[in-house]
C-alpha cells in the first residue's frame, strides 16, 4: 500500500512503538482516537524548556522569563498557521477541549455579558447533534438549565450521517448558537459544514464545531470553514495532554466575558472593581500550560513538516484497508459508515454474542492490540443505535496494514474463544 508517507521513518519517531509487552509481544497501537503517541521531537522540546529555559510568563523581567514567554507565544503563532487563523490572538491556550467549550458555553447568559448575541434565556434555543461526545453535550445541557434556553438536537441517519432532513425547522429565529462535532470520534464522519453554517447565519446565530478528531487527521482551515468557534486538544495531535485549544473571530472574544478571574488575564484591579486585559489574555488567568504549550507547538511543526496531505491520504487508504478486511468476519457489524465519502480513520462496531470489553481484553492479552471499547463519553450515540458499547479501532500516521492485520487475526481469535 503506498500512500507517499514514510510510515517507516515515521514510526522510528515514537519509541514506545518499538515497545514489547510482558509475553514478547510488539505492542500495536490502535487507539489514537483516544490520545495519540509523541514522538521524540515533541518530548525533547518539552524536556529541554523544562531543563534550561523554565519560567512563568508575561511576569518575570529576567532572561529566563523572555525566553519562556517568547517559546510560549511562539507557540501561538504556530498554532494560529496550522489552522488557518488571520489572527495569532484569536488563539486562546485552554488545558483541554472540553475547557474550551464550556468556556464558551458560560459566554451565554453570564449576567456580565453585555452583547445581545449572547444573551440566553427562556425561548431561546440551543442545537446540538446525538453524535456528540459529552464535553459538547453536558455544558449546553447545563447553560440550558442555568438559562431556561431550550436544547434541541440533530438525528443521527442508520448509516451514521447527520440527519440535516429538518435543518429549517431545527434552526430557527430563536437558536443562539448551533455546536457540533467536526468528526465524529466514534462513527469517523466528516459532518458537511458548509449547508449548516448557511442556516445559522440565515437565522442570525452562532456556530461552534468541536473538531478535536479533525484538527489531527485532516487539513483544517478555520477561515475556509467560516465558523465562529472552533476547539481542539493538544493530545489527541501528537502533543501533549494538559493543553487545548479554543480559537474564536476576534471580535466575539473581545465581547465575551472572562470564563475566570485572577493573575495575567487583568489590565488593572481596584479593591471594588477591575478591567480585563484583551484577547486571548483575557481568557488565560493564572499560571498557563506553558510546557504544554510550547509541546504543542512542536507537534503541528512535526505534522506540518510531514504534511497534513500525506496524512489524510496515508489514514485513508489504512482506513479502506480494515473496512475491507473487518467486513469479512462474520458476525461484525460496523457503526457508522461502511465506505469512505465524508469519514475518517476512526471505526467502531460490534461483534455479535461477545461484549466489547471482553473483545479489548483478549485482543490486548493475545496479540498486544490495543483499541477502546466502552461507549467512547458518547453514550447517546450508543444508545440511538440500541448497543450499550462499541470496540473501537482508531489509525494514525505511524499504523500499518500489517498491525490491521494483527486486528484482524485477534477478532477471529475472539470468535474462537466463544464460539
Amino acid at each position: 500500500m503506498e500512500t507517499g508517507l514514510d510510515v517507516e521513518r515515521i514510526r522510528k519517531d515514537f519509541p514506545v512503538l518499538s515497545r514489547e509487552l510482558p509475553g514478547g509481544r510488539p505492542l500495536i497501537y490502535l487507539d489514537s482516537g483516544n490520545s495519540a503517541q509523541k514522538p521524540t521531537q515533541v518530548v525533547e522540546v518539552m524536556r529541554e524548556h523544562m531543563a534550561m529555559h523554565y519560567s512563568n510568563v508575561g511576569r518575570a523581567m529576567h532572561v529566563l522569563g523572555a525566553e519562556s514567554t517568547e517559546a510560549y507565544e511562539n507557540a501561538r503563532d504556530k498554532i494560529a498557521a496550522f489552522i488557518g487563523a488571520p489572527d495569532r490572538d484569536e488563539v486562546v491556550f485552554t488545558k483541554n477541549a472540553s475547557e474550551a467549550l464550556n468556556l464558551v458555553a458560560y459566554a451565554f447568559g453570564n449576567p456580565i455579558g453585555t452583547d445581545p448575541r449572547f444573551r440566553l434565556g427562556p425561548g431561546d434555543e440551543i442545537v446540538i447533534s446525538e453524535m456528540e461526545h459529552h464535553s459538547n453535550i453536558v455544558p449546553w445541557q447545563m447553560l440550558a438549565q442555568r438559562t431556561g434556553a431550550t436544547l434541541r438536537w440533530f438525528s443521527v441517519t442508520d448509516e451514521g450521517r447527520l440527519d440535516l432532513s429538518n435543518l429549517g425547522e431545527l434552526v430557527t429565529e430563536r437558536t443562539k448558537i448551533v455546536s457540533i462535532v467536526h468528526q465524529s470520534n466514534v462513527l469517523g464522519t466528516v459532518n458537511p459544514v458548509a449547508p449548516v453554517l448557511a442556516r445559522v447565519r440565515e437565522v442570525g446565530a452562532l456556530m461552534m464545531l468541536d473538531a478535536s478528531q479533525s484538527v489531527p487527521h485532516q487539513r483544517v482551515d478555520v477561515a475556509a470553514l467560516g465558523v465562529d468557534f472552533l476547539a481542539f486538544t493538544g493530545h489527541k495531535v501528537v502533543g501533549p495532554s494538559g493543553v487545548g485549544v479554543l480559537w474564536a473571530r476576534g471580535e466575539l472574544l473581545e465581547a465575551m466575558p472572562p470564563f475566570m478571574g485572577g493573575g495575567e488575564m487583568i489590565e488593572a484591579v481596584w479593591m471594588d472593581h477591575s478591567t480585563y486585559a484583551p484577547a486571548p489574555h483575557k481568557f488565560e488567568a493564572g499560571t498557563p500550560p506553558i510546557v504544554e504549550a510550547i509541546g504543542l507547538g512542536a507537534a503541528v511543526d512535526y505534522l506540518s513538516e510531514i504534511g497534513m496531505d500525506a496524512v489524510v491520504r496515508h489514514e485513508r487508504e489504512l482506513t479502506a484497508y480494515a473496512l475491507g478486511a473487518l467486513g469479512e468476519i462474520p458476525g461484525l457489524r460496523v457503526i457508522g459508515p461502511t465506505d469512505l465519502a465524508d469519514r475518517g480513520g476512526t471505526v467502531s462496531f460490534t461483534l455479535e454474542g461477545i461484549h466489547p470489553h471482553d473483545v479489548g481484553q483478549i485482543l490486548d492479552d493475545n496479540f498486544g492490540v490495543a483499541v477502546r471499547v466502552g461507549h467512547h463519553c458518547a453514550r447517546p450515540l450508543h444508545l440511538r443505535f440500541g448497543i450499550p458499547a462499541t470496540t473501537r479501532a482508531s489509525f494514525y500516521l505511524y499504523n500499518t496494514p500489517a498491525e490491521i492485520d494483527a486486528l484482524v487475526r485477534g477478532l477471529h481469535h475472539v470468535r474462537k474463544v466463544f464460539a
